[in-house]
């Protein structure tokens, strides 16, 4: 328990800002409205605004909206999987002629996209701080008739680039009953992803280690890479798939049962899912499926499922479905671990 409360600790101290960004962005509506703000970001066709003398973050209609002004720096990704880093503008255009938005990348050097290809606008630093977005949540349940309590802490923090991006996850999940036996979870991934010269194609690696008391794995290490395209990449959602080849090493706690220590070779098929509705609503899917190449026959399989519900400013409830399946896991142990839980998350930067 230790562990995990200066874990979350050091997560909410990376969250805080060290130097706050000046709210002197400047939007004017196409009724004629000017809006003096700070501009947070833009996805699902709404752009999210930052006034001082209002408390929370206001959506903007991003069709709404005839052009902007900013000094501020912002990530520019277009559906082509294509970055842009820079300050913007909204150039006046001839009527009949697609709204562009312009990014000033450096004194001279300007990029021109039209605002319909735009899928993510998020600002950003080069305060290294200041470009972590991520999400931490927690929940807690009981019932007194078995003595039943369930525990869980989860938490995530990506760092995008103009050309890269990398990303830590942590979850951990504990329950007991009258009768039964602790059960815990414990999960670390970490990812990266760097974008080839053409359009949305990829490489990426990641790494993980699984804790289940369930399975009886003491510690099962995940190393593995490989190649991915993005699918589908508009503001609403966000598909892609990737395979590659993985190695596994795989320690069973042998107080249950004595086990040798495996290291088994896999190949490696991923996909992401993630779904965006207005303000309110965001799905995440992320699976991993791993066919044994040393151990033909034998396959693992990791998901993990969440779904949050915008409560006000950057709270949320979430609910998590998570599991891994082992089909030919040593005689004696399960073949699977999964289950459900829900809680409050706090999310931060532009998660």
């Amino acid at each position: 328990m230790g562990f995990r409360l200066m874990l979350l600790c050091a997560a909410v101290l990376l969250a805080s800002p060290v130097v706050a960004r000046e709210q002197s962005d400047v939007i004017i509506m196409k009724n004629g409205d000017r809006i003096t703000c700070e501009i947070k970001w833009l996805r699902s066709d709404t752009l999210y605004i930052y006034v001082p003398y209002i408390l929370n973050t206001l959506s903007v209609d991003w069709s709404k909206v005839d052009h902007i002004e900013s000094k501020q720096l912002f990530l520019v990704k277009t559906q082509q999987g294509t970055v842009y880093t820079g300050s913007l503008s909204t150039p006046k255009t001839s009527e009949g002629r697609p709204v562009q938005l312009e990014v000033l990348e450096t004194p001279g050097n300007k990029a021109s996209l039209e605002r319909t290809q735009i899928v993510e606008m998020e600002e950003t630093s080069r305060n290294f701080l200041q470009r972590l977005n991520g999400a931490i949540g927690t929940g807690f349940t009981y019932s007194k008739g078995n003595q039943s309590k369930q525990y869980n802490l989860n938490s995530d923090i990506s760092y995008p680039r103009e050309r890269w991006s990398a990303e830590a996850n942590y979850s951990s999940n504990l329950s007991s009953s009258t009768g039964a036996n602790t059960a815990t979870r414990n999960e670390i991934g970490l990812s990266a992803q760097h974008l080839f010269p053409w359009n949305n194609w990829y490489y990426t690696g990641l790494v993980d280690f699984l804790q289940s008391s369930v399975q009886g794995i003491q510690l099962q290490s995940t190393f593995g890479g490989g190649i991915g395209r993005i699918i589908k990449n508009t503001g609403r959602t966000y598909f892609t798939v990737y395979g590659g080849f993985a190695w596994q090493k795989i320690d069973y706690h042998q107080a249950a049962l004595p086990s040798p220590t495996q290291q088994v070779t896999s190949g490696l098929i991923g996909s992401s899912l993630k779904l965006f509705h207005f303000d309110r609503t965001t799905l995440v899917v992320k699976t991993n499926l791993f066919p044994a190449v040393s151990d033909p026959g034998r396959v693992h399989f990791n998901l993990n499922a969440s779904y949050y519900v915008k409560l006000w400013g950057q709270v949320s409830w979430n609910f998590t479905f998570y599991g891994n399946w082992d089909t030919r896991p040593p005689p004696g142990f399960s073949t699977s671990d999964y289950g459900t839980s829900t809680g409050i998350s706090w999310s931060f930067g532009n998660h």
